[in-house]
This record gives structure tokens, sequence and C-alpha cells, in this order.
């Protein structure tokens, strides 16, 4: 998780598309590993696991937006 930059909405809009798929790609496995955690009891952060959630589906709705335009 430590390797992972959360990117500001300036930079998510001058993403392409594979680069919006490979970021989707990282905060999956970022977000598998914190529901892991969280199923362990490991996660004192439980609040991240909601915010990636939402973060994954801002990153589906520029896709998706992104690719319509095109």
């Amino acid at each position: 998780m430590k390797d992972l930059k959360v990117k500001s909405k300036d930079q998510l809009l001058k993403m392409s598309v594979l680069e919006i798929r490979e970021e989707i790609k990282g905060v999956e496995k970022v977000l598998f590993s914190l529901r892991m955690k969280l199923s362990l009891g490991e996660l004192k952060q439980t609040h991240l696991v909601k915010w990636f959630k939402k973060y994954v589906a801002r990153l589906n709705t520029l896709l998706v937006a992104k690719i319509n335009n095109n």
C-alpha cells in the first residue's frame, strides 16, 4: 500500500484509458489486501476499505466516460 499514490482529479483526467485500467488493477490489489486484513482482524484503519471502494468506482466512472467520448 505504500507504493500506491492516489491521484488527484486533474491527474486522473489527463490519464489514458490504458493508464486508468492499470490504476484500477493496482487499487483492486490493495483493496483485496485490505479486505483480507479486515477479515483477520489485523486492519486498524477500517475506513480505508470504504474509501478505496469509492476510489475504484470513481476510476470506473472516468474510464466509461473516456471510452464513450472517443
